[in-house]
């Protein structure tokens, strides 16, 4: 069987719709809105979507990977945004260095976990 993948794309829900939208637009992504109820947020041809809905147990489960070119880079990138300020509810870690690569967490306004990281 032959994949002609084009793209792969999670869901990600959130407790408060507005908040969460405004935080993946001021983190960089571009929204396209696809309802009352979701959106996808991309950055080039890499993206997700955020839906309107929320389950305890599930957002504070899930966890996504997002891989740069430079981690170090990208945190610093990262805290000049402010973001703490914005969102009270976020958190951001420092790099913590792994036997694969490097790597630092992002909670968003839910408590989704981004692990934002570059491989060796």
């Amino acid at each position: 069987m032959e994949h002609k993948i084009k793209s792969i794309r999670t869901f990600i829900g959130c407790k408060d719709f507005t908040v969460s939208r405004a935080f993946y637009k001021a983190l960089g992504f571009k929204e396209v809105l696809l309802g009352d109820k979701m959106s996808y947020f991309r950055i080039e041809n890499f993206g997700f979507y955020l839906q309107d809905y929320y389950t305890k147990d599930w957002i504070e489960n899930l966890m996504l990977f997002l891989e740069v070119e430079d981690v170090y880079s990208h945190l610093e990138e990262l805290k000049k945004l402010q973001l703490q300020e914005k969102f009270s509810t976020i958190r951001i870690s420092e790099i913590v260095k792994k036997d694969w690569g490097d790597e630092y967490f992002l909670h968003d306004p839910s408590g989704v976990l981004w692990h934002i990281g570059a491989f060796k």
